[in-house]
Formats: structure tokens, sequence, C-alpha cells
């Protein structure tokens, strides 16, 4: 089993780090760090150098929070995937068989999560695996 973490060093994912490196430590599980790296769009040359991009990003932004699953001794498994971010961890999920999904909430109303299609309310209804929604300004950020 595992803990999934969907991290992109956003104000709301900080306190998601550190109550999944909690978890982890409390159960001795993985940590698996994903980043959904799709751009809107579809097709093309431009698509693709935006797809490059965002990856090259993705993996910039898990770095820090390797570092800090890295000195709580946790292991960590890095994804950076070609997929909209609540399906990059409901596929990562299924593949680490993750004990919970966790993400952080980026501290806006749930009914403009439900209308602008935000991360969280989306993991909401396509997961069948336990969602954890950390809300931002939580201790440990």
């Amino acid at each position: 089993m595992s803990i999934v973490l969907g991290y992109d060093e956003s104000p709301g994912s900080r306190p998601a780090l550190a109550v999944a490196v909690s978890l982890a430590v409390r159960f001795d599980e993985p940590l698996v760090l994903v980043y959904g790296a799709e751009p809107p769009g579809g097709l093309g040359e431009e698509f693709r150098a935006h797809q490059r991009a965002l990856a090259e990003m993705g993996r910039a932004a898990v770095e820090h929070a390797m570092a800090e699953a890295d000195a709580a001794g946790v292991r960590t498994v890095v994804e950076v995937l070609d997929a909209k971010p609540a399906q990059a961890l409901v596929d990562a999920a299924d593949r680490h068989d993750a004990r919970v999904i966790v993400v952080g909430t980026s501290g806006e109303s749930p009914l403009r999560g439900a209308i602008l299609g935000s991360v969280p309310h989306k993991l909401l209804q396509i997961s069948d695996r336990p969602v954890l929604c950390v809300p931002a300004g939580t201790a440990g950020e």
C-alpha cells in the first residue's frame, strides 16, 4: 500500500504535504508524489511545448516535497503524468494500491470548486479510494 499526494507547490498543497508525510510515517508506507501535467487544449506543437513545460514545472515542484519526505525518513516515488490532475491521482492510486489520496484545498468555497472543477471536488466524484482534503492554512504549513 501507499499514500498518494497531489503536489504542485501551491499554498494549499504545502499543508497536505505535512499530513501525507505524517501518514506515510505512521503507516510505514511509501509516499507517491503525483503531478498531473496535461494542459488544456489538445493537439499541435504548441500543445506539446506546453505539456513539456508543465512536466518540467511538475518535476521542479516535487523536489521540495521529496526533500521533506526524505528528511522524515519516508520512501518516495515521483510520478509526473500526462493527465489532468484528478485523473493522474486516481491512476497513480490504482497502480500503487493507495490507502488514501491526499490533496490540499485552495480555500475557495465548495460551490466555486464545484463550478470551476477543483481537483478535490473532481476526486470526490471519480475516486473509489478515500480522499483526504487538507484545508489551506492548517498547522504544519
